[in-house]
């Protein structure tokens, strides 16, 4: 529970707090809290079981990363919505079928973003829009060689690691169903 909050900074997408706070164990604690508005993904599937893969600039990051498609959460806007959103702009791609894969938190500590995942299957190619502030190659890959690079450390991004091993085991389980294990 928050007892005090101090605002340190607040900027176009995360705001900085002090937040003096009672623990449930009923400790009193200081913490800095950024507060973010969330974002979702896409892992974008394609008929021969290849993923639309972004590998994009990230000064952060200092460097390139194998990402999906994702972005931040307009105000009022819809998690699927956001994934639906970014997969366009950033893949020229939409999708007729979507499913969840769960929500992921990125830095429970000191982040309060959520992420939300999805599956997008039965594609089709439109114009692509990416911001003047991104620099993005679209890739395609097969989804067994991700999980791998996965595994490898080739990619590093938290929710694309997330997205590739939860599609991985909807599909397995989809699998499974149609074949009546």
């Amino acid at each position: 529970m928050t007892v005090e909050l101090k605002p340190i900074y607040k900027g176009k997408v995360i705001d900085l707090n002090l937040e003096t706070v009672e623990l449930p164990n009923k400790q009193m604690c200081e913490l800095e809290i950024v507060h973010h508005p969330g974002g979702a993904a896409a892992l974008a599937l394609d008929d021969a079981q290849r993923v639309c893969l972004l590998r994009q600039f990230r000064h952060a990051a200092d460097g390139w990363l194998w990402e999906l498609p994702a972005g931040r959460l307009d105000a009022g806007e819809q998690p699927l919505a956001t994934a639906q959103r970014e997969l366009r702009e950033e893949a020229g791609l939409v999708a007729q079928r979507w499913d969840t894969l769960g929500t992921l938190v990125s830095s429970p500590a000191v982040l309060t973003e959520v992420i939300h995942l999805y599956l997008a299957r039965d594609l089709e190619q439109v114009p692509a829009a990416v911001e003047p502030d991104e620099v993005i190659e679209v890739h395609w890959l097969p989804l067994s060689e991700l999980v791998a690079w996965a595994s490898n450390n080739t990619i590093r991004d938290a929710k694309t690691l997330i997205g590739l091993f939860r599609a991985q085991d909807l599909l397995q389980r989809e699998a499974s169903a149609t074949r009546g294990d």
